[in-house]
């Protein structure tokens, strides 16, 4: 698994975008978004417009949602 970032395509609201993120985290965040019955694109709509986009763009905010998440599960 690489550790260098791959350009992923999504719609967010009928809009095409990219983010660049890592296997990982990709691999994660679908985890995450099967586990909570939402299409990738629903929980990266999501996470998009619950970022501030002056503090992280959205692959940031991606990665960011993934750690808590799994930092969440792990303090329980």
């Amino acid at each position: 698994m690489s550790l260098k970032p791959k350009k992923r395509s999504l719609t967010l609201r009928g809009h095409r975008t990219s983010v660049s993120i890592e296997d990982r985290f990709w691999r994660a965040f679908c985890d995450i978004a099967d586990a909570r019955g939402m299409a990738i694109n629903e929980l990266a709509a999501e996470i998009d417009e619950a970022r501030d986009p002056m503090d992280a763009g959205l692959a940031s905010a991606i990665r960011d949602y993934v750690l808590r998440v799994y930092m969440d599960s792990a303090a329980r």
